[in-house]
C-alpha cells in the first residue's frame, strides 16, 4: 500500500473490519464501544499505513490493536456484561424447532454469552478468537502473541470455568450435568455476532 493511497486503504478496510467489529463486540459486548474501537484501529492503521508490511496479512495486527484497545476500555470501566444483543441472539435460526426448545436455547445462550462475558479478559479473548471467528490455534497464538500451548491452556481453563458455572447457575434449574457437555459446546457454536 502506498503511503497515501486511499483506495488500497478502503479496500484494506472493506476486507478486514467485520473481523475487528467481531472482535470488539465479542470483548466488550457493547455495540457502540465496538464501532469507536473499531474506528480507532483503522485510524491507528491509516497513521502507520506506511510501515504495514504488503508481504503478509495485516489481520494478526490489527486484531492485536484491537485488544489492546478493548482492554483498555475494558480497565477503564466495567461494561455491561451481555457480550450479544437481543437481536445477535436471534440471528441463529434452527430447522423449526418447537417453542419450547426455542426458549430452552435462547435461556442456555445467554447463560453461555453470561459466563463468557464474566470471565477474565485474557480467557475471554482466546474464546472469542477461537470459538466466535473460527481461528486456529496458531492463528489465535499469533493474534495474542502467545505460544500454542498458553492458548490452549487458557481455552481449557476458560471451559472449565464455563462448564462449573453451568453446573452452578439455578437459572438451568439443575438440569446440566458434566455428562452434558455435548449442549455447551453446541451453545458455544452458536454464539455468533452479526
Amino acid at each position: 500500500m502506498q503511503a497515501d493511497d486511499l483506495d488500497a486503504f478502503e479496500v484494506l478496510f472493506e476486507r478486514y473490519r467485520a473481523a475487528i467489529f467481531r472482535t470488539s463486540y465479542g470483548l466488550t459486548g457493547d455495540r457502540q464501544a465496538a464501532e469507536e474501537i473499531l474506528q480507532d484501529t483503522f485510524a491507528r492503521a491509516w497513521q502507520r499505513r506506511g510501515i504495514l508490511r504488503t508481504d503478509m496479512s495485516p489481520l494478526p495486527w490489527l486484531h492485536r490493536v484491537a485488544l489492546n484497545l478493548c482492554y483498555s476500555r475494558l480497565g477503564r470501566r466495567r461494561l455491561p456484561s451481555d457480550p450479544l444483543d437481543s437481536t445477535a441472539a436471534g440471528a441463529v435460526h434452527d430447522a423449526a424447532p418447537r417453542p419450547d426448545e426455542r426458549a430452552e436455547r435462547q435461556e442456555l445462550r445467554r447463560i453461555v454469552r453470561d459466563g463468557i462475558a464474566a470471565l477474565s479478559s485474557k480467557h475471554r479473548s482466546v474464546v472469542v478468537l477461537y470459538y466466535l471467528h473460527g481461528l486456529s490455534l496458531q492463528e489465535t497464538a499469533d493474534v495474542l502473541g502467545l505460544r500454542v500451548g498458553t492458548v490452549k491452556s487458557r481455552l481449557h481453563y476458560a471451559l472449565r470455568i464455563l462448564r462449573d458455572r453451568l453446573v452452578d447457575d439455578r437459572r438451568f434449574g439443575g438440569a446440566y450435568a458434566p455428562a452434558d457437555a455435548a449442549i455447551l459446546a453446541a451453545a458455544e457454536a452458536e454464539v455468533e455476532v452479526p
